[in-house]
């Protein structure tokens, strides 16, 4: 859901600066890029749990600023390292992957892209409706702050059932 969100501010740049869109979107794709290699190829097994949620937050707390109006090479680096954060994208899959039977990878996956694929449908139109009745940046604004609440939700949610003597409710072999 936070990366959903975050796509739907993406989705309001081209009212943002319509000049300069295909900048901002170039500058994500650049960090994404970034991100997801760093991620996949440098960071050890034994720090990619604690940084899940740290750069799910790093995804959206950068387009807060956009609430100040930022010059366009303010912007840049703003949505450039934000885009970094998608590298969580790749934590939580690895996530997935362990708490689900190999046998159901497959299903699971599908699923799960589906799942991600329709929320960012909806979170660009969310953000057209809000840009529509305020600003873009006013919209990318809240659709950020909202993506960062939801992620420390998510985080704490992770945290608690991690805890000795939590119950794990996820199956490890089929239940059909």
């Amino acid at each position: 859901m936070p990366n959903g969100l975050i796509v739907g501010c993406e989705s309001l740049f081209v009212p943002y600066d319509p000049e300069r869109a295909g900048l901002l979107f170039a500058c994500g794709a650049l960090g994404m890029l970034a991100g997801d290699t760093a991620i996949g190829r440098f960071v050890p097994a034994r720090l990619r749990e604690r940084i899940r949620f740290p750069l799910q937050a790093l995804l959206a707390a950068p387009f807060l600023l956009f609430a100040l109006d930022p010059a366009l090479p303010l912007a840049l680096a703003l949505v450039t390292v934000s885009a970094v954060g998608y590298g969580a994208s790749l934590l939580h899959q690895e996530k997935l992957m362990a708490l689900v039977p190999e046998e159901l990878s497959g299903h699971a996956l599908g699923l799960h892209t589906s799942g991600m694929l329709a929320l960012q449908g909806i979170s660009a139109a969310l953000a057209g409706a809000l840009a529509q009745y305020t600003s873009p940046r006013t919209g990318m604004v809240l659709l950020a702050a909202v993506s960062l609440a939801v992620t420390f939700l998510l985080a704490r949610t992770a945290k608690k059932s991690a805890e000795p003597g939590t119950v794990n409710l996820v199956p490890r072999s089929p239940v059909l």
